[in-house]
């Protein structure tokens, strides 16, 4: 290892002293409000920040789960992430893996047409027409089917199957096995890297889903937890809102709420980053590479 000089030093002190720098800006605000939630709200009004609170309260989240609406919506939420999540996967994969194959009729217009919709969309009233005319209104379908490929992850996702041998699909042909064989016994398999970050991709996307629920979904018990933490946030705050959910004797503590609300609505989809942490630097660059 060679010497290194006090220029280098002094370079290496002042990367470190950024990155801490950037690091404490980026979990101070998480710090805060997870001590914001269990800190009596007398407290949290009284000073601009709390981090380590000396009188903790639950009032916030004995607010937010006085009522059966949020074991309901946290339910509602776990099914339309899974289920859209699985969605997700299996159409893009699909169609990533036919248009990997350069001898497809008519792949350029394919293509062509993916990437259009990556500039221009229909807008909000047509794609609210369309949701209506097939019936989903008011079902979990129209936060599914509405979104089921994504443009992008399926451009990244199709450089990526065409990045794989050849040879191992002419192989798979040669011992009998017929396309949808090939993509789910080999090509799936050797990409699972970036079928898993796409898949975290989906999940944060379907978890955090809220102006779609508000735009097809009219039955409150098909609300998922966004919608209902609105809900709470609106109450909490003094503003307008749907108290009868609630009971008419509880008062909120507004500001113990708001940070209880972004709690629960932050640590499940949290949770899931570990399991995919080490396929998620990996496979989000694996196809992107150009054609």
């Amino acid at each position: 290892m060679q010497n290194r000089t006090w220029t280098d030093r002094i370079g290496d002190s002042i990367n470190y002293a950024l990155l801490f720098i950037i690091s404490l800006c980026a979990v101070l605000p998480f710090v805060y409000v997870l001590a914001g939630s269990f800190t009596a709200s007398e407290e949290l009004l009284g000073n601009r920040l709390v981090l380590f609170p000396t009188k903790y309260s639950l009032d916030g989240y004995r607010y937010i789960f006085s009522s059966s609406v949020i074991g309901q919506s946290l339910a509602v939420t776990v099914f339309i992430t899974v289920a859209g999540t699985l969605t997700n996967l299996l159409f893009t994969c699909l169609m990533a893996f036919g248009l990997a194959h350069k001898d497809l009729a008519g792949r350029k217009v394919i293509m062509f047409l993916v990437v259009f919709t990556l500039l221009f969309s229909g807008g909000i009233i047509p794609t609210y027409l369309i949701v209506k005319s097939f019936g989903l209104i008011n079902t979990f379908g129209a936060l599914i089917i509405p979104g089921a490929i994504s443009a992008f992850n399926l451009i990244i996702l199709k450089n990526f199957f065409q990045q794989l041998p050849d040879g191992l699909e002419e192989a798979a042909e040669i011992d009998g096995c017929n396309y949808l064989q090939i993509m789910f016994r080999i090509v799936i398999p050797l990409s699972l890297p970036a079928i898993a970050t796409f898949a975290l991709f989906y999940a944060v996307g379907h978890w955090n889903q809220f102006f779609s629920a508000l735009l097809y979904i009219n039955d409150s018990n098909k609300w998922p937890i966004q919608i209902w933490l609105r809900q709470i946030v609106i109450l909490a705050s003094g503003g307008i809102g749907d108290s009868s959910q609630f009971g008419e004797t509880f008062v909120p503590p507004a500001q113990t709420v708001k940070m209880a609300t972004i709690v629960i609505a932050t640590v499940p989809i949290l949770m899931v980053y570990p399991f995919l942490q080490k396929h998620f630097a990996k496979g989000v660059l694996l196809g992107s590479v150009k054609e």
